[in-house]
């Protein structure tokens, strides 16, 4: 689901209790911001949808998707604080969950090195940014050879060849969408 697709409203328009209603665009606005930083985070868009679309459907009442709702909250705070959890900034974060989601099982130990790996993807990345580094084509390659050098040295043997290649775009991909300049994008806002 693109963030597009989740910024939709019309699952909200058939809510019509205030307090279920309130707690709906509370829990639409965290959501929303948790996604922008991390867009790995969108299976919880579709549980959220799930919630309104199964008491739109009369499968559920408000005292069930209020409760459902608030519980849906914490998890969403849980995740929230998630990167202090895992002692990574929210930057860090998301290029180990790219790194991670969906990955091969990890040990403990293979885990950490991942997370060792993400520190050090981002900071090599954070070099590389350059004054409109997205309009220019060697800026780009570069950006694109030092994630691929950096995945290659550092991540476990367990991953395949294909696998490596898809988090070498997905990590690419985030970094273009996310970061248009240097110290600009959607952490540039967070912070």
């Amino acid at each position: 689901m693109t963030t597009s697709q989740f910024n939709r409203r019309e699952g909200l328009a058939k809510v019509t209790e205030r307090p279920a209603t309130n707690r709906l665009v509370m829990v639409r606005a965290q959501l929303e911001k948790l996604i922008l930083l991390n867009k790995t985070r969108a299976d919880f868009a579709e549980t959220f949808e799930e919630l309104i679309e199964s008491y739109n459907a009369g499968s559920r009442n408000i005292e069930d998707l209020f409760e459902e709702l608030l519980k849906f909250s914490r998890n969403l705070s849980e995740e929230q604080q998630r990167h202090v959890r895992e002692n990574m900034t929210e930057e860090e974060l998301v290029i180990f969950d790219i790194l991670t989601r969906p990955a091969p099982e990890l040990s403990i130990a293979e885990r950490n090195e991942e997370k060792k790996v993400a520190r050090a993807l981002l900071t090599r990345l954070k070099q590389l940014l350059v004054l409109n580094w997205r309009q220019k084509a060697a800026a780009r390659a570069q950006l694109k050879l030092a994630i691929e050098d950096l995945l290659d040295t550092g991540l476990p043997r367990i991953y395949s060849r294909t696998l490596y290649q898809q988090k070498c775009s997905a990590i690419f991909e985030h970094v273009y969408e996310s970061c248009p300049e240097r110290d600009a994008g959607v952490y540039a806002a967070a912070v």
